[in-house]
């Protein structure tokens, strides 16, 4: 069954930042005003528009004193300037936080406003909304439920009667079956996404603790430690054996869909979230989800990576709080989380909503089995994120496991508390 955000984990994020700088804005909806006007909304999801679109009209038609305007950033830009964004309060009325370092950079700068007193909070599974919470108080709202781990090709495996593999010998032995059929084993986006996405599966059991990044950051383990070496080392072995696409490193993900919808590689390196992209090229196409086990079936602990993400917020500097609460109950509404989960291949963590969408059919089993939270997002400080994620790419570019983890080891030495 998927496991919220562990308790241990929970304490640890309320400890690193209970002594932030600023704090959370403050107030109740009552109190609010600013119920009217043109609203400002920014996220990251380019691929979401149309459905955006929709559903803005459909709220704007319901109160029609108050306009949305929405704004759309790439990913990586809006990881790194939205807290910028938002200082004003001009910008992002409503906005969206990745969870991790971003919610603590932006945390730090006491942008998020308190939803704790909201109504619509009662709407959500309370366990899936929990990476929203610190010291008492809802800041924000997940609403995407995501498995961050690989996408296979269903019908391609049936075909060669394969199926997904219990632990790192058999893992090996699919991919090499899949190459000597002529396919790339694993489409990877090692240009963007990729190192950041496929960690999380590839660390799960090689440390099943799920507090091992504050470990990490209390310096009471290492990256050159065991546990990172043998994930730098299995990712080598990927590469080494060309069960990765070539130029995976300059490989984007679009590219990488690409590879995955016309059927050269029978796995992509990233998530759940990339479904409704591929089936939009390539609607024939039968998809699942797997994780690559990297130990013995007998020392897993964990089946799979999932995360609560897509973090709706309202701007605590924003001079019209009380519409932008009104926009984040409306994407809250059973009905209206139904068609953004549909209409995107999304799951959401509103409770009761029906899926009829294949792709999220065919994965729902993934909500009852034994999912970790996504351990990148675990880690709080970004430079120490971009070191580990930078270590995966110098192994496949050619350094040792040892030096790429003894050089962002380095970084994270610089940042130790």
């Amino acid at each position: 069954m998927i496991k919220k955000v562990a308790g241990i984990t929970v304490l640890a994020l309320g400890a690193l930042l209970a002594g932030c700088v600023g704090g959370t804005g403050g107030g109740n909806s009552s109190e609010d005003g600013g119920e009217e006007g043109t609203i400002s909304f920014i996220h990251w999801r380019g691929e979401d528009k149309a459905v955006f679109d929709e559903l803005i009209s459909k709220f704007e038609d319901e109160n029609p004193d108050i306009s949305v305007e929405m704004t759309i950033y790439p990913s990586e830009q809006y990881q790194s300037t939205a807290q910028t964004l938002l200082r004003d309060g001009s910008t992002g009325d409503v906005f969206t936080s990745f969870p991790g370092s971003q919610f603590d950079i932006i945390n730090r700068a006491g942008l998020f406003e308190d939803l704790s007193d909201e109504g619509f909070l009662e709407k959500y599974n309370d366990e899936l909304i929990s990476v929203g919470q610190l010291d008492g108080q809802q800041l924000a709202v997940p609403l995407q439920l995501v498995f961050n781990q690989p996408v296979y090709n269903v019908g391609l495996f049936e075909e060669l009667g394969l199926k997904p593999a219990a632990n790192w010998e058999d893992f090996l032995s699919l991919c090499q079956d899949l190459q000597d059929a002529g396919y790339i084993p694993i489409a990877f986006p090692g240009s963007d996404i990729g190192p950041g996405q496929l960690m999380n599966s590839m660390v799960m059991n090689n440390a099943p603790n799920e507090d091992v990044f504050d470990q990490l950051m209390a310096g009471e383990t290492s990256l050159t430690d065991d546990w990172w070496i043998d994930t730098l080392s299995q990712f080598q072995e990927l590469d080494e054996r060309g069960f990765l696409n070539q130029d995976s490193l300059g490989t984007n993900h679009s590219g990488a869909i690409s590879l995955m919808a016309n059927e050269q590689a029978a796995m992509l390196g990233s998530g759940s979230f990339a479904m409704a992209s591929i089936k939009e090229m390539n609607p024939d196409l039968e998809l699942g989800l797997l994780a690559p086990i990297t130990t013995t079936e007998e020392e897993a602990e964990w089946e799979g990576i999932h995360t609560t993400t897509f973090m709706l917020a309202v701007n605590a500097n924003s001079t019209k709080k009380g519409a932008a609460k009104k926009f984040v109950e409306f994407l809250s509404d059973v009905e209206n989380a139904g068609t953004y989960a549909n209409e995107t291949g999304q799951h959401v963590t509103v409770e009761g909503v029906e899926y009829d969408s294949e792709e999220l059919k065919s994965t729902i089993d993934w909500t009852e089995r034994n999912t970790r939270f996504q351990p990148r997002f675990l880690i709080t400080n970004a430079d120490v994120e971009k070191a580990v994620l930078a270590s995966i790419q110098a192994v496949l570019g050619g350094d040792s496991p040892e030096q790429a983890a003894e050089n962002a080891q380095q970084i994270v030495d610089q940042h130790i508390d």
